[in-house]
């Protein structure tokens, strides 16, 4: 029996969101130095366009991390597959990740990332979890909060593929 798609987050409903998170950052981060780290691979649909609705200066960097493979979930250990191009200390630093689930690769990247000693350092995810929550760590900024459904869409993936797909969806 093949699977049938809900529809959780429209395409409308996630450009409107992104805008006011773009609007609510460029107000937090006016005349700050500003850099912007989109964890790769599933955030950089949201990262290109949060920092579009953005008015401010601002560098964008970018990270890769894996922790679930082509599972559905957390595979017990954060993976850095890349290193960051840009200095971190005495900057202000908003990592950009598409969900916060367990909370392990966000807590991951946040302890690398004091390592550099950063003026500070804000969470933005597209998606929020908490009921899936393994570690004492909520995001800053959320678009949405979900409850513990599989979501696929707007650069989540299922296997290597549907990070393209303009809207979030899950399967019933």
């Amino acid at each position: 029996m093949e699977k049938e798609e809900k529809v959780l987050f429209s395409r409308e409903t996630i450009q409107n969101r992104v805008c006011e998170l773009g609007k609510e950052l460029s107000d937090e981060y006016r005349d700050k130095d500003l850099l912007v780290i989109s964890l790769l691979r599933g955030s950089f649909v949201f990262a290109a366009d949060l920092v579009r609705e953005m008015d401010i200066k601002l560098e964008i960097d970018f990270l890769t991390t894996a922790s679930y493979g082509n599972e559905e979930t957390f595979s017990g250990k954060v993976k850095f597959l890349s290193e960051l191009r840009s200095k971190v200390e005495g900057r202000d630093v908003l990592i950009v990740d598409d969900i916060m689930d367990t909370g392990h690769t966000m807590k991951a990247v946040v302890e690398k990332l004091k390592e550099e000693n950063p003026k500070s350092i804000k969470t933005c995810v597209v998606l929020d979890k908490p009921s899936r929550r393994e570690v004492e760590l909520e995001p800053d900024y959320v678009a949405f909060e979900i409850p513990d459904v599989f979501i696929v869409g707007y650069g989540l993936n299922y296997g290597d593929y549907c990070r393209n797909v303009p809207y979030i969806y899950t399967y019933l």
